[in-house]
């Protein structure tokens, strides 16, 4: 195991017909006909974490929630964190303020109600806090959460806050509110900074360059954070017909990527979010984005 240092482990609860990259393909009026997968795979993941005695951050859709309350209160029975993961899993800078705060809002209080606990933690669906949704940031401090895993500090085509600090750190919001930050993770390539968070990128890159570049980032005195959605260790789940850039985002390496977790839970140390962001050192001085 690459030394003691802990890093935050995170599950983003949602199905396989929620995810950007299949929108072309079923739009979220017809989410409620599809194919159900998500709490079975949960279950999965559940199972492995509980042999590799890990605890996890659980960011969780309100959609689901509100179908499988059950399943929230195993997660949570579990001792693993429940975090929000908004309502509808749209990207946030494609909705107005307004329907951002009411699903926000919406989402927590699913949660809170679910677990009897009040749920601090937000990330955006596909990391969709951006420099055009700089407002959602303020939305989340007014609406009660503390801290955030939603900038992606890359270039990407549906996200990315590029310059912004690449490890955890006080966030500044638009209209001065501050949330604790804990960016997803990238791995310094000479100027470029590579993703290395997990998800697609897990599927995309060999075991062992994801275990490199993510070794690197401890080697180097900091945790990283890492992210999985139950969809992504369920190679039997439905193919809905797409364009081929899509196609190999959501369906590239299914079937490798149970394994690679379980070789994940051996070589490093996991804790949820905010048991990590408790013991490290951020800085005091706020950072706008």
């Amino acid at each position: 195991m690459e030394g003691p240092i802990q890093n935050a482990l995170t599950i983003d609860v949602e199905d396989y017909f929620q995810v950007a990259a299949l929108a072309e393909a079923v739009a979220p009026e017809d989410w409620p006909v599809m194919e159900y997968r998500v709490e079975a795979n949960t279950h999965r993941l559940l199972e492995v974490l509980d042999r590799h005695q890990t605890k996890a951050t659980f960011f969780t859709l309100g959609w689901v929630a509100e179908r499988s309350p059950e399943l929230i209160r195993r997660i949570h029975q579990a001792g693993h964190e429940i975090a929000s993961h908004g309502y509808s899993h749209q990207l946030v800078y494609t909705q107005t303020p307004d329907l951002f705060r009411e699903e926000t809002r919406r989402s927590k209080s699913v949660l809170e109600n679910i677990i009897g606990e009040p749920v601090t933690g937000y990330r955006a669906a596909s990391y969709s806090i951006t420099a055009k949704s700089r407002w959602a940031l303020d939305i989340l401090c007014e609406e009660g959460f503390t801290w955030d895993s939603s900038i992606f500090p890359v270039h990407h085509d549906r996200y990315g806050m590029p310059g912004t600090p690449f490890q955890p750190y006080q966030l500044r919001t638009p209209n001065g509110g501050q949330l604790t930050e804990f960016p997803l993770s990238t791995c310094p390539l000479g100027n470029y900074r590579l993703p290395i968070a997990g998800g697609g990128y897990f599927r995309l890159f060999p075991y062992w360059f994801s275990r490199w570049g993510l070794g690197r980032i401890n080697r180097a005195g900091q945790p990283f954070i890492f992210y999985l959605h139950p969809w992504e260790i369920d190679s039997d789940q439905p193919r809905l017909r797409v364009k081929l850039l899509s196609r190999f985002r959501h369906y590239n390496n299914l079937h490798k990527c149970m394994g690679r977790l379980e070789a994940l839970l051996n070589d490093f140390s996991f804790a949820p979010v905010s048991r990590v962001l408790s013991g490290v050192p951020i800085p005091t001085t706020a950072v706008s984005v």
